[in-house]
């Protein structure tokens, strides 16, 4: 079955027609006073036939496309020297395969855990950045989504409040960390295992700060959590909070330059343990379910995000990480600890500079109290088939061609194999396709 091909077509035509209005507000004056950007992306993507022999309640159906349309206006102002005020309003539309459902790893970061057959409007982010320089060298600041062009300090320091992403400050990676322009899968997107705070939708309200001293750069933030886990409303009070730490390391080899990153959070809220839904479920005869035994407690975990360019067309990245895993992930996806390693390669050597080639592979797993919990019938964030007999590592691998045929048009094409979906020997292996449709200015 396909959703609602139709109205995704139609957000791309509105979009179409309203970003040549809004780019002649484009101030391209430096530094700059007014930007105003915008993106429209469509993914269409499929899964065929695999081993099927039973379903639970989150599990992945085969035979089956599913699309998904986001169109976002980012417009931000500078009301004075270092500040910066950004709005970003965004329309959605359409569902993931079996509604975002059914893979740790998820196989598309462009479908939200909410899906609706109707376009609708949201508020993503609304933000305010001020940047305190430091001294050091000055260098120019080109402006972008969510940046306006400038200068600034190689010394600073970076304060933001406000809704926004935890990924738009943490654990970020130029190779793969962005679902418009490169990888689609959640766990390569982002850290499998970084149960980072957000809603639904992948954005929170909160604050960070950022410390740029020569090569290196401390973070840190304090987010607002979900109501409830993998909820549709945050806190307001950070009543349940997730506090971010990172350190960041620059450096050049033979002239190339690359990145270290370390992360670390900590979740305080209302969570439930494996082993305690285990114990009530057996007492009861009823399925294993967390959100019977939540009780206010503290989850963990780090992970480590590297970069490197090897040419000036070639680049490598990895990351790894682990969390608890005997209490249940809340905002993000059920992984207890992740590792993946890939490559990005520029086209310029078969004449397409503005066309990539990406690489990747996802290694996925959880404790044994978490596979003991899916096995009782349990339920997590995305994965539960209801029963658990044969669990095993959830293996992903991630190809894509991004061609640009014109400046700010790319189109994508991309696989997907994933082994073990929800850690579930008994199901698939699953071949996912995606064409991916983006637009921006």
């Amino acid at each position: 079955m396909v959703h609602a091909f139709p109205k995704a077509a139609a957000c791309a035509a509105a979009l179409s027609f309203l970003l040549p209005i809004a780019a002649q507000a484009q101030d391209t004056g430096d530094p700059q006073t007014l930007g105003v950007h915008g993106q429209a992306t469509m993914v269409v993507q499929g899964v065929g036939g695999f081993t099927d022999p039973y379903r639970g309640p989150n599990s992945l159906a085969p035979k089956q496309v599913r699309e998904t349309v986001d169109v976002t206006l980012y417009v931000g102002v500078r009301p004075w020297a270092g500040g910066e005020l950004w709005v970003s309003p965004e329309i959605d539309q359409g569902f993931g395969l079996s509604n975002t459902l059914g893979v740790a790893g998820f196989p598309s970061a462009e479908a939200y855990k909410v899906g609706k057959d109707e376009p609708y409007l949201r508020l993503q982010r609304l933000l305010f950045r001020q940047t305190i320089a430091l001294g050091g060298e000055e260098s120019a600041v080109a402006p972008g989504i969510n940046v306006l062009g400038g200068t600034q300090t190689a010394n600073r320091l970076v304060l933001t409040a406000g809704k926004f992403g935890v990924g738009d400050v943490f654990d970020t990676n130029r190779y793969a960390h962005d679902p418009r322009g490169d990888f689609l899968n959640w766990s390569a997107v982002d850290t499998g295992s970084f149960d980072y705070a957000a809603d639904a939708w992948g954005y929170s309200t909160g604050i960070a700060a950022e410390w740029y001293q020569g090569a290196w750069t401390l973070r840190g933030g304090l987010f607002n959590l979900s109501k409830v886990p993998n909820g549709e409303t945050l806190e307001r009070d950070f009543r349940q909070y997730q506090i971010d730490v990172e350190v960041e390391h620059r450096h050049l080899i033979d002239g190339q330059p690359g990145a270290i990153r370390v992360t670390a959070f900590r979740n305080r809220g209302r969570f439930g343990r494996f082993d305690d839904a285990l114990a009530l479920g057996a007492a009861s005869g009823q399925p294993a379910d967390t959100a019977l035994v939540r009780q206010r407690t503290t989850r963990m975990g780090a992970d480590v995000n590297v970069e490197q360019a090897v040419t000036a067309t070639l680049g490598l990245f990895a990351r790894a990480g682990f969390a608890d895993g005997s209490i249940e992930p809340y905002d993000f996806t059920d992984i207890d600890r992740t590792a993946q390693i890939g490559a990005s390669l520029n086209g310029a050597g078969w004449g397409r500079a503005n066309d990539r080639i990406g690489l990747v592979g996802i290694i996925n797993g959880i404790s044994r109290e978490h596979q003991r919990y899916l096995d009782a019938g349990g339920v997590g964030v995305l994965v539960g088939d209801g029963k658990l007999p044969h669990p095993g590592s959830e293996a992903i691998a991630e190809a894509y061609y991004d061609w640009q045929p014109r400046k700010g048009f790319d189109v994508t094409l991309d696989y997907q194999f994933i082994v073990n979906p929800g850690y579930n020997r008994d199901r698939g292996p699953a071949n996912v396709l995606a064409l991916r449709l983006h637009g921006g200015f």
